[in-house]
């Protein structure tokens, strides 16, 4: 069989439009001035492309022709004809030429140096941008601001003990024993002292954070699957950093994810078969991390609010979590004293062994203090995706890297010691016995935080200071910065957290201490957890820390200190910009 398509060449092949009438005259009617003066000109019509890339000198060419169309059609038919038919490439380029000519004609109106802005407003922040993705310390921000000149303001709600908190500016979350999750907002930040003056009519700004839910469990459903709350103490809290979801951990073993709108329970899970006791949230994202005391940790999607898997390795329960950007967690495993990093998308598991006490030269002799060996790593916190800090009972705070398996610095006795015992205290007879029944004891890490990726540290224990510490330039110590809030006039006292001091000088003034002479105290009470975040781009506008407090540590009962339950808004000014 023959046929035309085989036996014609290509040439012929083609098909080729013919213009018919309806359409030609349709092209007509359609065609601009601007197309039929180009047209009688003589030479084609370059691309718009080479039009947009020749200069300035084409652009005053192309003035004339447009007042010729502003006088015969009008502006707005003018502008959509002359970029009717031009691409999306070509469209963004002349966009992005006409932002730049904005911007020169604002720099020369203004007179600033492009350079100048160039490298104070771009090339700045793409390092840091660039080493926050690296994940690399790159701020150093501890001496800028005025930790001691705070604002400080108590906030409460009629519960016991308050056992974690959770931040997601410019709300607040508290759960507590008593099975109460509150949301609360918590107050701006004044920029200067000058607003809240008595000449002002304006009335001063709210200080105290503003109670907005409430949600309580019950101790009576704790045989109902069905019910959707805690039925026994709440010990943790989480919130997500888009502001969607809060997560909560008990006693109970159950997590429940609640929306942060409204404190309403999304979804309850009971895959853990122990007490929860620690949450973190991946930088950025809506994944979660739990530990607990069923000696495991546990990956949730909560954008799904399913259950992804389980870590296994701890010997013993594990008390706190920790995470920043990258799919990783930290974790402390209580009294097998180590620290794990699980690398939760290569499967693997980097350990980190503690249980080490406070080193001692051997010139010290017989003068030297009492040491304290390290009995269980209670607190977890990364400064980096390459450095963490832990906190241990022992009151040491130790500095980590990724490339060590013991750590790198430890500094004894953070938080100092706690006072001996009186005679007539430990015993019940009326005559004891003078001699000292016990040495001085360690006060705890209990609450330990970190601002990301920068070298600000803050702990907690129940010595009534929350202290701020430092990474030192080389990143091979923690420094002593000082404490939050301290109040004026209160000496020294007990405080043997100076990092100069010999144990004997520590053993002294913990020995001499009279429980007779109270120091006056910023906090009163066991500091159960710590939330810290910059206010402003970059903290430009200051710190705020958060604290949870109570009469009682946040585990159990052994040890009740006189203090109010409740939280501490510390907010600290920024001293140089």
């Amino acid at each position: 069989m023959s046929s035309s398509f085989f036996t014609l060449p290509t040439s012929q092949r083609k098909r080729k439009r013919t213009d018919t009438g309806p359409i030609s005259s349709q092209k007509k009617r359609t065609t601009t001035a601007t197309e039929s003066s180009v047209a009688k000109a003589g030479p084609p019509k370059k691309s718009r492309r080479d039009e947009s890339i020749s200069g300035s000198d084409s652009e005053e060419d192309e003035a004339p022709k447009k007042n010729v169309i502003d006088e015969t059609e009008g502006g707005a038919t003018s502008s959509e004809s002359d970029h009717e038919d031009e691409t999306g490439a070509e469209r963004r380029l002349r966009l992005a030429e006409r932002y730049l000519a904005n911007i020169k004609g604002e720099v020369h109106e203004t007179g600033f140096d492009a350079e100048e802005i160039d490298r104070d407003l771009i090339a700045e922040r793409l390092k840091e941008d660039v080493a926050e993705t690296k994940g690399r310390l790159y701020r150093h921000i501890a001496s800028e601001f005025d930790f001691q000149g705070t604002t400080k303001t108590h906030f409460r709600a009629d519960t016991l003990s308050t056992t974690s908190i959770a931040t997601c500016p410019p709300y607040a979350y508290t759960v507590s024993k008593d099975l109460y999750i509150i949301k609360w907002q918590l107050p701006e930040a004044t920029l200067s002292s000058a607003i809240t003056q008595k000449t002002k009519k304006t009335p001063p700004p709210r200080r105290r954070p503003t109670k907005l839910l409430t949600s309580r469990g019950n101790t009576h459903n704790a045989n109902d699957p069905t019910y959707k709350h805690h039925t026994a103490h709440i010990l943790t809290v989480a919130a997500s950093s888009d502001g969607r979801f809060v997560a909560t951990g008990g006693a109970d073993k159950r997590l429940i994810i609640w929306s942060a709108a409204d404190l309403t329970p999304l979804r309850v899970f009971t895959q853990h078969r122990d007490a929860i006791t620690g949450l973190a949230f991946r930088r950025g994202t809506n994944q979660l991390y739990s530990s607990s005391k069923d000696r495991t940790i546990k990956t949730w999607s909560l954008n799904e609010l399913a259950y992804v898997e389980t870590l296994f390795g701890h010997q013993d329960e594990v008390v706190d979590v920790a995470a920043l950007a990258q799919e990783r967690c930290l974790s402390v495993g209580a009294r097998d004293r180590t620290v794990r990093l699980w690398k939760v998308v290569e499967e693997t598991q980097l350990v980190f062994r503690g249980g080490g006490g406070e080193k001692k030269s051997r010139n010290q002799g017989k003068e030297a203090g009492p040491s304290f060996a390290e009995g269980s790593i209670d607190r977890v916190a990364m400064i980096d995706e390459e450095m963490f800090v832990t906190g241990a009972d022992n009151g040491s705070l130790s500095l980590w890297t990724m490339h060590k398996k013991k750590p790198v610095f430890t500094l004894p006795l953070a938080h100092g010691l706690d006072p001996a015992l009186k005679p007539e205290e430990a015993y019940a007879e009326q005559n004891p016995d003078p001699k000292v029944p016990s040495p001085p004891q360690p006060r705890w890490i209990t609450a330990l935080a970190t601002v990301p990726y920068s070298d600000l540290i803050v702990t907690g224990s129940w010595d009534g200071w929350i202290r701020v510490w430092k990474v030192s330039a080389d990143k091979r110590r923690i420094e002593a910065v000082g404490t939050v809030g301290r109040a004026q006039g209160a000496g020294n006292g007990p405080d043997v957290t100076m990092e100069d001091a010999t144990d004997k000088e520590q053993q002294e003034v913990a020995v001499g201490y009279d429980r007779s002479v109270k120091e006056e105290q910023v906090v009163r009470g066991v500091i159960n957890d710590i939330s810290i975040f910059e206010r402003g781009e970059r903290g430009k506008d200051g710190l705020c820390i958060v604290a949870a407090v109570g009469t009682e540590h946040r585990f159990g009962r052994w040890k009740k200190v006189q203090g109010k339950n409740g939280g501490v808004v510390f907010t600290i000014r920024k001293t140089i910009s």
